[in-house]
């Protein structure tokens, strides 16, 4: 970088956020860095967005990231303001999303003192964030903010956190220009892909395991030319099911517990796994219980540390999803396995494909219980009217059991869940995909828990004329929870049960439309009508608190019995 004219501390902040391709940053305002919010209100390319809580703006932010590829900036006050955007920083870091949080600390006179709302922020966040740094002179913000956007997006993506002292950013630097940031893409081992082919040759039962990292590589289209080249079925990550389309006659569907049974026994019945693009973690891996312990695992990420699985990888190999693809198919091609053995695999796919498809489309099964809108009609519903390119989201909850399980994803970077099951995400999500990419059909689904958790944020996206279409599915209840409650077998009911909320007038009173729906025919009138309000558009759909989960609907049980 070469130095000329002398600019502000925060302006040094605001330049190396250009360089990293930030068009985006998500806060609640603060006066301890007002000196970034004044050299924001100067830079055309980066849109600042006012919300209405620091976990919003942290939401918006690792949604957004995840959309588009690069990094997007939340920012918070000290430690009142970091505490609230954790939830969202730690949401980005289980996600692999490259958030940059820009947080306010007290002068460098007043450290170490306890002074207002001051803590060793770096420190607080070592555990959650990739990379944390509070610069300790005002000029090396500018080195230190270029930093921390490179090590957002290099290797494994992930959240990082930079402490800004509140008189640094009014400070005098000499202005520097940064180059644009391009993360490096390894290339995989010759040798790993020569030893993953021959591995293939002696497998009965191969199967490809597809995650977040082949979106964030752009590397689906690369990874259905491997499928078709080798032969194999596919399989996606839990909350990634856009990573490979899901209509593709070799899919076999999303992992975790939502999924039919029949997906959770191909995993585990696998000789031989290639998993790319995913660390295999704990609720898409049925607690770890996948890979078996006699699976052959080759494990392929852009991060050495995320190799492994419970079984110690046979192959592992760093390298960039589309380049391992592409690789492994130029070696197929070149080398191709046998066609016995491919016709044995395409046979056994047949099956497993028709009892999948069976097992994950949902029926008209008649109305649920008398005031209550079955979940599956939902879902029944949204199939048949989401176009292909359509974005969907998701908040936690067990709610998420039917779309998770029944809608289809054909089209890579079209749905955003977090993996951590952070409740409050689905809202925000809506409101920064619908940013990132405008001329999209946006739909959110969310439980009447997390909604009410970020729902204030629908006034941000009034005002920032971002619409889309939330449909709250109300039990009255934190339903997962109280699902735990009953495994335990003493049924005891504490503390899940909730109050009613007319969601409706609540959206209506921060400007959005608000809508009811009372009977499963209702919905696609009422989704119509959503969806061409010019605004953001709430349809509050009374559920059936017995439908806890997909896997053990009592509400439909019960509706059958009658």
């Amino acid at each position: 970088m070469t130095c000329r004219r002398s600019t502000t501390g925060g302006r040094a902040v605001v330049d190396a956020l250009v360089a990293a391709g930030v068009d985006h940053a998500f806060t609640v305002p603060g006066e301890s860095f007002l000196g970034v919010l004044d050299a924001l209100a100067d830079e055309p390319r980066i849109r600042v967005v006012a919300t209405r809580h620091e976990g919003g703006a942290a939401f918006m932010a690792a949604a957004y990231a995840r959309l588009v590829g690069r990094p997007a900036v939340c920012m918070g006050t000290r430690m009142v303001g970091a505490a609230n955007m954790s939830i969202g920083i730690h949401t980005a870091r289980q996600d692999s999303a490259p958030l940059i949080a820009l947080v306010g600390q007290v002068t460098t006179e007043f450290r170490h003192r306890e002074a207002f709302q001051e803590v060793d922020i770096a420190q607080a966040f070592g555990p959650v964030a990739k990379w944390t740094v509070e610069p300790p002179s005002a000029s090396r913000l500018g080195e230190l903010a270029y930093r921390a956007a490179r090590e957002a997006v290099v290797g494994r993506p992930g959240p990082v956190v930079l402490v800004l002292r509140e008189d640094l950013l009014d400070e005098e630097v000499e202005r520097a220009e940064f180059a644009r940031i391009v993360p490096p893409r390894p290339a995989p081992d010759p040798e790993a892909v020569a030893r993953t082919l021959e591995l293939l040759r002696g497998a009965e039962r191969p199967l490809l395991l597809f995650g977040g990292g082949v979106l964030a590589a752009g590397a689906t289209a690369a990874c259905v030319r491997l499928a078709e080249t080798l032969g194999l079925p596919a399989m996606t990550i839990l909350r990634r099911p856009d990573a490979f389309p899901n209509d593709h006659p070799q899919y076999l569907g999303m992992t975790g517990g939502w999924a039919p049974t029949c997906v959770r026994e191909r995993l585990l019945a696998a000789d031989v796994l290639i998993t790319i693009g995913t660390r295999l973690n704990e609720f898409a891996t049925y607690h770890y219980a996948a890979p078996a312990a006699e699976t052959r695992l080759v494990h392929v990420d852009v991060d050495p540390s995320s190799l492994g699985g419970r079984v110690q990888a046979e192959i592992a190999c760093v390298s960039d999803p589309r380049f391992f693809a592409e690789a492994l198919t130029a070696a197929a091609s070149a080398a191709p396995i046998a066609p016995d053995r491919r016709a044995r695999w395409a046979e056994r796919t047949r099956v497993e494909r028709e009892h999948w498809d069976r097992e994950t489309t949902p029926a008209r099964r008649g109305s649920a219980r008398d005031g209550f809108v079955d979940q599956q009609a939902v879902v029944w519903h949204l199939r048949r009217l989401l176009p292909a390119d359509a974005i969907v989201t998701s908040d936690a909850g067990n709610f998420g059991g039917w779309p998770h399980r029944y809608l289809r994803w054909t089209l890579p970077r079209t749905f955003l869940a977090p993996t951590n099951g952070a409740m409050g995400y689905g809202i925000p999500a809506a409101i920064a995909a619908k940013l990132a990419l405008p001329e999209r059909e946006v739909v959110c689904l969310v439980g009447d828990g997390g909604f009410l958790m970020t729902g204030t944020e629908l006034e941000t996206a009034v005002r920032e004329r971002t619409p889309f279409v939330a449909i709250v599915l109300d039990n009255e209840q934190y339903g997962t929870i109280r699902m735990d409650q009953e495994k335990t077998g003493t049924h005891r009911r504490i503390a899940t049960a909730l109050g009613p909320v007319d969601i409706a007038a609540f959206a209506r009173s921060l400007g959005a439309m608000g809508l009811n729906v009372e009977r499963d025919d209702d919905i696609p009138v009422a989704f119509e009508e959503a969806r061409r309000a010019d605004r953001p558009a709430v349809i509050h759909v009374k559920i059936d608190p017995l439908q806890l989960s997909v896997n053990t609907d009592r509400a439909a049980a019960a509706v059958s019995a009658r």
